[in-house]
């Protein structure tokens, strides 16, 4: 026998004022959050991985945090290599909020819902997740309808990306922790700027550049360095550097700075462990001597 026709769970109405409702809520007791979408630039079609990925805007929308007792997660590990801190949230977000504030024609994303790979940050924690698995059907059509996107997100790592979002706290973390370029410069006048571009063509021809995070007391510092040969190249003495057409500085010194390691705390473990052993005695693993 067919479904009875004169009952139906799909009134439009209802549907509407059930998402009106997901929306207020998520108003109410949210965080505002910033979307920062991920522009792949070079996909390994093998693995599926993009390495030298973008983020090159963000979109500040209200999302609800679902972890109510804290971050889930594996929380602080100590390890050998440092501590890692393994986080991870549950954001839920409006699907007609979603599309109006991130998926709009003018913000150039082409996705239809959330991407796995996309970041989120979170201001109240100061903190930036990476989405892992956005699950699409929770609440499961209650009124036929699913309103919500719930993305589950680990606490992002930083490798060398490249962010531009427009959010000072965000961009800085390419500033202090990617591999960077410290030139020492002489014979210039110009200011170079924040955020443009800094290049030098070196004696074959090639051109390689990257961008200015820095620059103080003739020392200017260089992140995304790339060659437009594609293959490597580092910055040579003697030669001048441009940014916006001026080529007055010249190129003194060359000096790399890798800030990825900087806060695993190996060393200070390392000091510890001293003092776990007395080696004062000739028999620091058996019985002392002499008692």
């Amino acid at each position: 026998m067919a479904r009875n026709v004169y009952f139906t769970d799909k009134v439009r109405s209802e549907q509407n004022l059930y998402e009106d409702i997901v929306i207020e809520s998520l108003k109410i007791y949210g965080q505002d959050v910033y979307y920062i979408p991920r522009d792949i630039v070079a996909e390994d079609k093998i693995f599926g991985d993009d390495i030298p990925s973008r983020f090159n805007s963000s979109h500040k929308i209200e999302m609800y945090i679902e972890n109510i007792e804290g971050f889930d997660g594996e929380g602080d590990l100590f390890t050998r290599f440092g501590v890692e801190i393994r986080d991870e949230a549950t954001f839920v977000v409006s699907r007609r909020r979603w599309t109006q504030t991130v998926a709009r024609m003018d913000n150039g994303v082409t996705s239809v819902r959330p991407l796995e790979g996309d970041l989120i940050f979170l201001p109240l924690s100061n903190k930036l997740f990476q989405i892992m698995h956005v699950e699409h059907e929770q609440p499961f059509y209650q009124l036929a309808n699913l309103p919500t996107y719930k993305m589950r997100c680990t606490l992002f790592e930083y490798g060398s990306e490249d962010l531009d979002t427009g959010i000072d706290t965000i961009d800085a973390i390419q500033a202090e922790y990617d591999y960077k370029y410290k030139l020492t410069l002489t014979g210039g006048s110009y200011n170079f700027v924040i955020g443009k571009t800094a290049s030098q063509t070196l004696s074959d021809g090639t051109i390689i550049s990257g961008e200015i995070v820095g620059w103080l007391n003739n020392i200017l510092d260089i992140v995304s360095v790339g060659s437009d040969d594609g293959n490597y190249h580092t910055f040579v003495t003697g030669l001048p550097i441009e940014s916006e057409g001026d080529t007055s500085w010249t190129v003194s010194a060359v000096a790399e700075d890798n800030q990825l390691s900087a806060n695993e705390q190996n060393d200070a473990f390392r000091t510890e462990t001293l003092d776990f052993l007395d080696f004062t005695e000739d028999n620091p693993f058996g019985d002392p001597e002499n008692n």
